[in-house]
This record gives structure tokens, sequence and C-alpha cells, in this order.
């Protein structure tokens, strides 16, 4: 570890514990030798945090996007934000060590490319990482929002200290990140976890993906706002009826349920219903001890959870439902970016790593 002392990334503590013999140096990082930034590109907003080598919050800036708008015009905003909040944590993109970037989609890992994505029209097979590596001149690491909201939770949230969990992320879409014995499921290509895509009924509504019935046309938050739309357009009485030309969202529909409008608290109930169903069999599955529900429709509360639960309790085995516990993601919206932050901080970790390695073989 001499190099990464020398370097500045990391300084000695003090001596440890001995466990016989020479008590052990005990080295922590030095949070002032750099600076890593998480991007959150969802469907409808982008976040973009700043933090130092330790995961500490510098900055955090928030605005309303669109992912359907393209490549080049998401990843100009991306570039425009992303300097903005350098800015204002008062750094420059010089002291960056390493950029995390999380999008709503499946994700090639290896080629920094997603694959198919069903609400990212026109972004299959882009090359996002080496676009984004190109513009900063610094290491990028891409992954799915899910995957970095579980890892979020992880590190930094409700899931500190579990060997295994599963975040589920309810947004437009909905998606899973699966954390077992402490790392990332990605599966064979970096794909694992499109639970979004399960079949929930064969002769549901069409999906984005090109299939029918799936979970996130049925419960995701563009399906709740749009049987939320037919709920008006039907003459239910309801507050969403009041909303300038009927447009509505799902963040809508969780508010009037908030003040007690019973067609969005029915809108919710099916949602958590359906969600549940699916939840279960992932439970069946993998056995997990935690699972967090996350995404801007959880902030619903208990009109969305209170149903996933009782789905789940119905249609889990016993023993699997025993040894797992189902609760709101303690992070919100943070959750993606700070495991973009995350992610940074360990691969600069791991490139520092290397490079000591590669020094020491040359030597």
């Amino acid at each position: 570890m001499d190099g990464l002392i020398a370097s500045g990334l990391v300084f000695e503590r003090g001596a440890g514990v001995s466990r016989g013999g020479r008590r052990p140096i005990v080295l922590q990082i030095n949070p002032e030798a750099g600076r890593v930034v998480g991007v959150d590109i969802g469907a409808t907003h982008l976040v973009v945090v700043v933090a130092d080598l330790r995961g500490r919050v510098l900055t955090e800036m928030e605005i309303a996007a669109d992912i359907a708008r393209g490549t080049e015009v998401t990843l100009r905003e991306v570039g425009a934000q992303v300097e903005a909040a350098l800015q204002r944590a008062g750094c420059k993109l010089g002291e960056v060590e390493g950029i995390g970037v999380g999008v709503p989609g499946p994700v090639i890992t290896a080629r920094g490319v997603v694959s198919s994505p069903p609400i990212m029209p026109g972004w299959d097979g882009f090359p996002i990482r080496q676009r984004l590596e190109d513009l900063w001149r610094k290491p990028v690491t891409l992954d799915n929002d899910a995957d970095l909201g579980a890892l979020g939770e992880w590190t930094f949230g409700a899931g500190r200290g579990e060997k295994s969990l599963v975040y589920i992320k309810i947004g437009t879409g909905i998606g899973c990140g699966i954390l077992l014995d402490g790392q990332i499921y990605h599966g064979v290509l970096g794909t694992a976890g499109e639970i979004g895509h399960v079949t929930i009924s064969e002769d549901g509504p069409p999906c984005t993906c090109g299939n029918y019935g799936c979970l996130e046309a049925m419960a995701g938050g563009r399906a709740i706002a749009q049987r939320a739309q037919l709920a008006i357009k039907a003459g239910q009485r309801t507050l969403l009826a009041n909303h300038p030309d009927h447009e509505v969202t799902a963040r809508d529909v969780a508010e009037a349920a908030n003040a007690g409008d019973a067609v969005s608290q029915q809108l919710l109930s099916d949602a958590g219903r359906h969600i549940g169903s699916a939840l279960a069999s992932l439970i069946n599955l993998l056995n997990p001890g935690l699972v967090l529900i996350g995404g801007g429709v959880a902030e619903s509360g208990s009109f969305l959870l209170d149903p996933i639960r009782e789905a789940v309790k119905q249609r889990s085995l016993r023993a699997s439902l025993q040894a797992t516990r189902i609760e709101v993601a303690a992070l919100g919206r943070r959750a993606t970016p700070l495991g973009a932050v995350s992610l940074a901080i360990t691969e600069t970790l791991r490139r520092h790593i290397a490079g000591v390695d590669r020094i020491r073989a040359r030597a």
C-alpha cells in the first residue's frame, strides 16, 4: 500500500488490534484526495451528486428531463449539469477521480451500452460510457439505475450490514437491483433484475418491451397514470379530474391518495398487489434478508406498501417470507446517484491499486 500512501489517496490511521504478531497498520481513505460524481439519468429526471472519496455529499442538483428526447440532447444536459454541480461544489473537473452513471435500462456493463431498453427509445447499443469518457476525459462506470439503488442503500442507507438484499425501484418503469453476499448480481451480460418484464397477465395491456401484461405495464408509474386518466374519462369521482387537460402523473395519484381520494388509493392498491405477486416469486427464488421498495412511486407510502406486503404474504413460501423484511428504502430518490458515487469510489481505489501492482511488476 506504500504507493497508495505516496499518492495521498490513503493515509495511516494508526495501529490496529493484534491477533498474534505485530499490530497491523490501519489505513483510511483520504477524503480530500479527489472528488467523485454520481449521475442518475432517469426517464423523467436527471440527478447529479458531487462527493468526496468517503461519499460525503458536497452538492446535489436535480432537474426534470425526458430521456425519450434521445442520446444527444440528454447527454448534453448531463454534461451541463455535471459542470454546474462541480462549480457549485467549488471544485474543478481535474479534481474528479471517477464518475458513476445510472440509466433506466438493461446495461451490458463490459461494453458500457444498454441493450433493447424499453423506456429509452433510440439508445439501444449507443456507446454511452465511451461518449461520456470522451467528453470528460475521466473514467466512467455505467450501470442500471436499480442496481445502483441497491448499492446506494447497502452502502449508505437501509441496507447497511445486510449480506443480501433486493431493491425494487418503482418509477416510470419498474427495475430490480439484486445484491448477494455483498456483490451486485449482474448476470452473464449485466442485464439481470428486469422484474418489470415478468408477465403478470397474459391478457394484460401492451408493454414498451413488445410483450403483453408485464409488471411494468400493469403497475409502473406510467401505467398508474394511464389508469388514472381512464378513470377520469369514465366519469369516476376523483380529485384527479381537477388537473388541467387531465394530464396526470403517478406523483399526482400519490398526492391525491394522501388527500383521501378513493380512486387514487385503489389505483395504488392494485399496483401494489401486482408488484407483490412478482416479488413473492423473487423471494422464493433468492431468499433475501431484506427487500427495499424505492423510486418515486414508492413515496406514496402505505397505500402501495401494504398491498405489496399482503400479496407477498399470500404468495410466498412461509420459510422464505419469515427470513425477509420488506421496508421502504431510506435514501429515496438519492439511492441511485449515491450508488453511482459508491461505484465510482470503488473503481477509483481498484484503478489505483492496479496501477501500484503494475509498477511493482515492472520493478
